[in-house]
């Protein structure tokens, strides 16, 4: 569907927005004011979740989704390359997308079709194109996100694959881009790779001397809650103390479902 609009189009820019999304009224303007800089081949707007009262998930996400930008996104696009420019809600520049979208529709892992991911892989070609790719936090956009545990559990399997194969795509780009961007890299995949260890090491304890892992508890318990507090003071919104939750997803579900997907790439 993307590739017969981008063929079909005559404009300088295309906007992305997935169907369950809804942006705000100027959403259009603010992300077209950035591409006015002609180094700029996408921009992307900031993710909240439309459905956040529902049920304590959706309102988890909604929270991982504000880190997700104004962390994570906000700072790589400091040093201008925003490793996924997320699908709700990016704009593109045509005339570049013309130019990567044989690359782009022939996606492929180990000879095989690769059709999930397509906002993080469409990023990485932008990057490796010598384009910057930016973040608009003033351009809002609502999505839905899963409210059941099943249906966020399937997303992160798709999510992780996704993350895995194009952060293979991206090493050779890294080089060409701010250390910066190489120290992300390696902090977000090393230090879930320590998290891990720290679980595997806490449990083996446990059950080989019948004894509570109580320093690691304490240390990844004191981590949790100072990243917490750390953002509820940047958010101003007490309710992100609440996120600490967020710790025991990611160790009891996330943790061996992107062990999972890291197993199952192809």
């Amino acid at each position: 569907a993307q590739i017969a609009a981008i063929t079909q189009s005559s404009g300088d820019l295309i906007l992305n927005v997935d169907s369950d999304t809804t942006i705000a009224p100027d959403v259009v303007s603010k992300l077209a004011h950035k591409m006015r800089d002609p180094t700029v081949g996408a921009a992307m707007g900031q993710l909240k979740a439309s459905n956040r009262g529902d049920t304590w998930l959706t309102r988890l996400i909604d929270m991982e989704y504000w880190l997700a930008c104004n962390e994570e996104r906000a700072a790589q696009a400091r040093f201008g390359a925003v490793m996924c420019c997320c699908g709700p809600c990016a704009m593109y520049r045509r005339s570049a997308m013309l130019l990567l979208l044989e690359q782009y529709e022939t996606q492929l892992y180990r000879g095989r079709p690769s059709d999930f991911g397509e906002d993080r892989h469409l990023t990485i070609l932008m990057l490796s194109a010598g384009f910057r790719t930016e973040y608009v936090p003033s351009a809002i956009a609502a999505t839905v996100v899963p409210d059941t545990m099943g249906v966020y559990l399937r997303q992160q399997l798709r999510w992780a694959r996704s993350t895995f194969r194009d952060t293979l795509l991206a090493l050779p780009v890294l080089p060409g881009l701010d250390r910066y961007l190489t120290l992300d890299a390696i902090g977000q995949n090393v230090g879930l790779l320590l998290l891990a260890l720290s679980v595997v090491t806490g449990i083996g304890q446990l059950a080989l001397t019948a004894t509570v892992p109580w320093w690691t508890i304490l240390v990844i318990g004191s981590m949790t809650l100072v990243r917490c507090s750390v953002v509820a003071y940047r958010a101003r919104e007490l309710r992100f103390l609440g996120f600490a939750l967020h710790t025991l997803v990611n160790i009891f579900l996330l943790i061996p479902l992107k062990a999972y997907a890291l197993c199952t790439l192809s």
